[in-house]
């Protein structure tokens, strides 16, 4: 009898550890993601197209095999659009007689890539043929972004989805104060992340997205000319000499000397050793505010990991466009024409 009481207590012991595994479990799982933004949920094309995320995905695991370049690019984007205006695609625009600007001929967005804004649109039709104008061009843009991280070697998360597209670019203005100067100190970074509601925590993880890419000389040679800045490592600033001998040599180097492909830790190491590229990058690791996160995550990626996912997300979130807000684009880099356009067109087509 007290054997049987014994082992029903092991059992009800047992069981109760299980519990408390699942439930600690759970809770890790859900502060992976920070809060959804009222329209966005992760599984909003369930019904509309199912097999979204998996056309996304084949389409750029065949496309980086010819062109490695996307997947920098590609996150890249995601940042540039969100920052500006919030995640509503209007980095995509082109100059049109509708929206007259594009945010693409702005100093901080010239240098995007022009492989990346066709990966994007060459994935909106292939969305529209497997299941209609459904998937905007917003959410393409998180999606890319989400795989490119995963395809070079980083963390595989999900992404809220249900963006829709914005009408208009932003201003110049919007675009020179809503991406910071790759000269910024920690203040000046942080003045701008903070109209976001990004915080201190946010700001390093999602410098780590420069683990990957590359960087054009003009915009670190303030460390290099007229004198080395005493922040940077001296053989780090003998490569870089070499590369950018004078004050805008039109030549690039990678952000991350270490493992400049792989999405990982490396790029915080870099700045440990005072060979961060960007002044952005390196007072990181000099002011008070920011230097103990840096150091977390040089030596724990997977705390990197589960920061990035989060601040990511979150990022992914800023200001989006849901419901009957905005449009699903025909065209990732147009608006779509007004609808009496359309119903002019229309009907002179069915009069013939």
């Amino acid at each position: 009898m007290a054997g049987s009481r014994a082992s029903s207590l092991v059992v009800v012991a047992v069981v109760l550890v299980i519990v408390i595994v699942m439930v600690a479990a759970a809770s890790v799982s859900a502060e992976r993601y920070p809060p959804l933004a009222p329209g966005l949920s992760f599984d909003f094309y369930k019904k509309s197209c199912p097999k979204a995320e998996s056309i996304v995905k084949d389409f750029l695991s065949s496309a980086v095999k010819q062109n490695p370049g996307l997947i920098p690019a590609l996150i890249r984007i995601h940042f540039h659009d969100c920052f500006v205006q919030g995640c509503d695609g209007s980095v995509l625009l082109d100059n049109s007689s509708i929206s007259g600007t594009s945010e693409k001929t702005y100093i901080p967005n010239q240098t995007l890539r022009p492989a990346a804004f066709k990966a994007i649109n060459d994935i909106r039709n292939a969305l529209e043929k497997a299941c209609g104008r459904v998937v905007s061009c917003a959410d393409i843009a998180a999606l890319t972004a989400r795989d490119s991280v995963q395809l070079a070697g980083g963390p595989s998360y999900k992404v809220p989805l249900g963006r829709r597209d914005g009408l208009s670019p932003a201003s110049e203005t919007a675009v020179l104060t809503g991406l910071p100067a790759p000269t910024s100190n920690v203040t000046e970074l942080m003045d701008a992340l903070s109209k976001i509601k990004l915080d201190i925590t946010d700001l390093v993880a999602l410098s780590g997205g420069h683990t990957v890419g590359i960087a054009h000389c003009n915009s670190f040679d303030n460390r290099l000319f007229p004198a080395r800045d005493p922040t940077m490592d001296q053989w780090f600033f003998t490569q870089l000499n070499k590369i950018c001998p004078l004050p805008n040599t039109d030549k690039t180097t990678v952000n991350d000397i270490r493992t400049p492909h792989v999405f990982d830790n490396k790029y915080y190491v870099d700045l440990l050793n005072r060979q961060g590229l960007f002044t952005s990058d390196q007072v990181l690791n000099v002011d008070a505010r920011t230097k103990d996160i840096v150091h977390k995550f040089a030596v724990d990626q997977n705390a990197f990991f589960d920061q990035f996912v989060y601040s990511y997300v979150k990022m992914g979130q800023i200001q989006v466009l849901t419901g009957s807000q905005g449009q699903i684009r025909a065209n990732c880099a147009a608006r779509n024409p007004p609808r009496l356009a359309w119903s002019i067109v229309d009907t002179l087509l069915l009069g013939l």
